[in-house]
């Protein structure tokens, strides 16, 4: 008998990947067993499942920093998670690791987040704080267990194991969450910590990049960074007639310097280690995909600038302030009359699957900027159609 397509990218795959890559033979698989697809591996078919979800579409209309209404230059959830996506692959298939389950982690990682990005996330932990809290990689989690309705004989996606442990083991400086029923002892695999730090990495460069373009950080003030006068010098630019060209020039090669930085200090550090398995590799005492030292101390001078001059500019804190005010008076407005939900959400309550407030907290948590702010006039503003 003839060996199906799938098979023959199996064994592709246990040719290419390093002895610590995850194969998607050896997953652990799904928790409602099905068969698996004769052309495509089951890490392609999870990236294939997340990229048809409602709330993968979304993510168009999700804020990165800028308000999704302040430009169509500005990055969104939904590009800023394709680019983790390619900066994903790039660095999986040069560390020996599976670009499909990579690529998979890297476009789930977002689905949980609220509107308004972290300013949405911090005020929803606030009030669900006596209601079981919220996390946007639970929430993720929950999109793809749960909150998804696409299959007749099960709730969400049912991805593999190894999806759902990249979702729950997903940690930057600012993302950290409980692994709890994911084997929290061990480290995330290798393609969970690519993700990881490919999600740091873009959102750094392409936070930078549109500061710039939005005039709130000059380049006059990023003079003196050790990263900005490494790139200057990189580009042979000598600080005079900044212009677009420039600054995609500067762009384009930070993400390159920063994905060669990572691809030199993590095989090292895997070279030192010699996992000769993906069970050794998330045995080890830290993750193995970082930065050299010296560039990451480069890249905290650097976040330390973006948070003081645009995290901290008095635009981007007006918005955040705004959007904070919006989605409590929403939470506090569907929590004190459900009647006011849509039927299909009301359901959910009234069915006895979740409490109240966790059904207004996932109904908000999957609102668009832009949805979040016609619920808002429909149930505010005095003249507007409800």
């Amino acid at each position: 008998m003839s060996k199906s397509r799938r098979e023959q990218i199996e064994e592709l795959e246990d040719k290419a990947l390093a002895p610590y890559g995850m194969r998607s033979r050896d997953s652990k698989g799904r928790e409602i067993p099905e068969d698996e697809p004769v052309n495509r591996t089951a890490f392609q078919r999870d990236r294939d499942r997340i990229l048809h979800t409602t709330a993968f579409r979304r993510l168009e209309y999700k804020t990165q920093v800028f308000v999704n209404h302040e430009g169509d230059y500005y990055r969104t959830r939904l590009t800023h998670t394709l680019e983790v996506a390619q900066i994903g692959r790039t660095l999986a298939r040069a560390l020996g690791g599976n670009e499909d389950l990579t690529e998979a982690v890297c476009l789930v990682h977002d689905l949980g987040h609220p509107p308004f990005g972290h300013s949405g996330e911090a005020v929803l932990a606030g009030l669900m704080k006596n209601y079981g809290g919220f996390d946007h990689n639970q929430q993720t989690l929950r999109i793809v267990t749960h909150l998804e309705r696409r299959y007749p004989n099960f709730n969400g996606l049912n991805l593999t194991y190894e999806v759902r442990e990249g979702i729950v083991k997903h940690e930057t400086e600012y993302d950290v969450s409980s692994a709890e029923g994911y084997e929290p002892d061990k480290r995330g695999n290798l393609e969970a910590q690519i993700a990881n730090v490919a999600d740091e990495l873009a959102y750094t460069a392409h936070d930078l990049d549109d500061g710039l373009y939005a005039g709130m950080i000059t380049p006059d003030q990023l003079e003196g960074l050790e990263l900005w006068e490494m790139l200057k010098k990189s580009i042979e630019w000598d600080g005079t007639g900044f212009d677009e060209m420039i600054r995609h020039r500067m762009i384009r090669r930070l993400i390159g310097l920063e994905v060669r930085d990572v691809v030199n200090a993590t095989s090292e550090k895997l070279e030192a280690a010699k996992p000769d398995s993906t069970e050794a590799l998330q045995k080890l005492p830290s993750n193995v995909v970082t930065h050299s030292e010296e560039m990451a101390a480069m890249n905290r001078e650097l976040k330390n600038f973006l948070y003081e001059n645009l995290y901290r500019h008095y635009r981007v804190v007006r918005m955040s302030t705004k959007a904070e005010r919006f989605i409590r008076e929403l939470f506090e407005a569907f929590a004190s009359e459900p009647a006011q939900l849509p039927q299909s959400t009301k359901e959910r309550f009234s069915n006895g699957t979740d409490s109240l407030e966790r059904v207004v907290c996932d109904y908000i948590a999957g609102m668009t900027d832009r949805f979040a702010l016609q619920e808002y006039e429909r149930l505010f503003a005095p003249l507007t159609v409800p």
